[in-house]
């Protein structure tokens, strides 16, 4: 399969392809009238042409105005909608089904929010936006559906997202088109689309004991997380009021947080997300919140990804939120 025949799968690979071939074009034509000019000069002003070569034309400075200017608003216009297609194939839409996927020495992990769990296969829905929520536990990976016309860095210690609805039922390839390491070329696997009811039986069929969130809230209790934070753990308070200060509590309250502003103590405001939540657990010193003092121990290096991602599902979960 080649580039011209390579299948445009989700809904925005014709966008995609459309400001491919608009570059191209702007690029030729650009090239036509530089190397076509060269061409003419060459050929007017050859060694046997007898044209008197003492007498300078006379610059013509609108015509110089008239192409420069032109060919700077093509490729003004062309930077304006790329930029407007990049902010767009990263800002999912609140439904999107969220999938969290774990790059690997050399492998691709990924967990559905029922629990169902996949290696170097991700099965997903036609017609159903999908958010991937990706992280790496070595290197630098990257992330790559070409049928899709999505890719993106997968990087340790950070959360990167992207987003595609595919369009066209059917498997396509998935690759890491970042090199890192010596199985790189074997860092592959396939997105396998599905209608609705084959997706819904495949979920059943693989369906896993507990969902994410439940998995979730078994690791907040065997790590003790819950005897600080949940509301019915030691020093928490029972119901949550945020315009109160809790400063004779051990920990901050987590129901209701995720997705909110969280004042600190150094006078910002963050907004808890997912990455602030892993933050928190891997690094609880470097962002405390008002009124506490930090007593929590960092579990950097004793929660994996995969369990930070089963931690944050459940905390969103506190907030109303699907952990999806």
């Amino acid at each position: 399969m080649n580039a011209l025949t390579l299948p445009a799968a989700s809904a925005n690979a014709p966008e995609v392809d459309l400001l491919l071939f608009a570059l191209l074009g702007g690029t030729v034509l650009v090239l036509a009238l530089v190397f076509g000019l060269m061409l003419r000069y060459v050929a007017h002003y050859r060694y046997t042409n007898t044209k008197d070569r003492g007498r300078p034309e006379e610059k013509t400075w609108r015509f110089e105005i008239a192409w420069t200017a032109a060919t700077l608003l093509l490729f003004f216009g062309l930077f304006l909608w790329g930029a407007d297609l990049y902010v767009r194939q990263f800002q999912p839409p609140p439904n999107a089904l969220r999938i969290s996927v774990v790059g690997k020495q050399w492998m691709w992990k990924a967990e559905h929010p029922g629990g169902q769990r996949e290696i170097n296969a991700l099965h997903v829905p036609v017609g159903r936006a999908v958010e991937l929520l990706m992280t790496s536990e070595d290197v630098i990976h990257d992330f790559a559906i070409p049928a899709f016309r999505i890719k993106h860095d997968v990087l340790p210690g950070r959360y990167e997202s992207l987003w595609f609805t595919a369009t066209e039922p059917g498997a396509y390839h998935l690759f890491c088109t970042q090199f890192c390491g010596t199985d790189h070329s074997a860092m592959g696997g396939e997105v396998v689309v599905l209608t609705q009811p084959d997706y819904e039986r495949w979920l059943a069929d693989n369906a896993a004991s507990v969902g994410v969130v439940a998995q979730g809230r078994a690791l907040f209790t065997r790590y003790g997380c819950s005897g600080c934070h949940q509301a019915e753990g030691r020093g928490q308070a029972a119901a949550v009021d945020r315009t109160k200060n809790y400063s004779s509590v051990r920990a901050p309250p987590l129901d209701g947080v995720y997705g909110h502003p969280v004042p600190l103590n150094d006078g910002r405001v963050v907004v808890a997300d997912d990455k602030y939540v892993r933050d928190s657990i891997l690094m609880p010193a470097q962002d405390i919140v008002a009124s506490y003092d930090n007593r929590m121990p960092s579990f950097s290096g004793v929660v994996s990804e995969a369990d930070l991602f089963r931690l944050i599902a459940y905390i969103k979960s506190l907030s109303g939120s699907e952990g999806s």
